[in-house]
């Protein structure tokens, strides 16, 4: 019987330090990347790929997700009463655009902790995880190519794209078998995996990105895995078990990436995405060019 993912798990429970003070009272996901929350982005990708349940691992402090994606009766009568009927639309396309459960993670034990938690929602079923940091813009959803590599492989997928240099160093890398020729030599076998690898040591090119298809057995092999550094439960170790298991895949994604968990990756991102909107583009491109730089 072939599977399906309906479910994306969204872990939102950070801190958010690198942006303090802006995050002191407000969650990094809800930082707008023009005039939409960072996490809307990672939803919408999720929804154009298929999955029609959402799940969002939030903590102390992340009212705000959960608002922005709820109904706002208030805002709703205004906009209406005033005849703002663009802006309505807007407004009730949020509300109405996902089913979303949220599960509270009380401390922020790792990436793999956060994963754990969603394990009664997501049930005996594959699922998909993404993490709102890495905006990715493609033409086709990041998470429907990595889709498409599910429903031929019945196997978990991670997205990876090719870091050359020092900076390999800041990533989960993988140490995979040599591509077998399909989707375009983008699909690789995963062999093994390792966490911030000095250059020098590096196994290969291909680092890991916040978008993964995980099978449900992922759970119980995050349950048996010890913690690290800080008590943190890592999610590289989990699937490094889940390996042993079953055979995992990296996928070479089509598109570009943002960090916008990070100061400047969120700075170019902003202007990169404003420069392709109708409404932006084009007086933001003059602005730019005024500047002299």
């Amino acid at each position: 019987m072939t599977m399906k993912v309906r479910k994306a798990v969204f872990p939102a429970a950070g801190l958010g330090t690198r942006f303090l003070p802006a995050t002191k009272a407000q969650p990094k996901e809800m930082l707008p990347l023009v005039d939409k929350p960072i996490i809307q982005y990672g939803v919408e990708e999720a929804l154009a790929a298929g999955c029609n349940q959402i799940i969002m691992i939030t903590g102390r402090g992340k009212q705000a997700i959960e608002d922005h994606f709820d109904v706002s009766y208030e805002l709703e009568r205004m906009l209406q009463e005033r005849g703002k009927t663009d802006l309505l639309q807007i407004v009730r396309q949020i509300s109405d655009m996902i089913h979303v459960a949220y599960v509270r993670q009380k401390e922020a034990l790792g990436l793999g902790h956060a994963v754990l938690t969603a394990r009664e929602l997501v049930g005996n079923e594959p699922f998909a995880v993404l993490l709102a940091d890495d905006v990715i813009d493609a033409e086709v959803p990041c998470l429907k190519q990595m889709m498409q590599v599910f429903a031929e492989t019945q196997c978990s997928v991670i997205a990876t794209m090719q870091i050359d240099g020092p900076a390999i160093s800041s990533y989960g890398v993988l140490e995979v078998k040599p591509p077998d020729g399909r989707f375009g030599g983008r699909l690789y076998e995963i062999v093994n995996m390792v966490e911030k690898p000095k250059p020098e040591v590096a196994p290969s090119n291909l680092a890991i990105i916040g978008r993964y298809i995980l099978t449900p057995a992922v759970f119980e092999t995050l349950a048996n895995t010890p913690v690290g550094t800080g008590g943190e439960l890592q999610l590289t170790d989990g699937m490094r078990l889940l390996l042993k298991k079953e055979k995992m895949y990296a996928y070479v994604y089509e598109g570009r990436r943002h960090d916008t968990g990070d100061k400047l990756g969120f700075l170019k991102a902003t202007v990169e995405f404003a420069l392709k909107r109708p409404d932006l583009g084009e007086p933001l491109r003059k602005y730019l060019k005024s500047l002299n730089l």
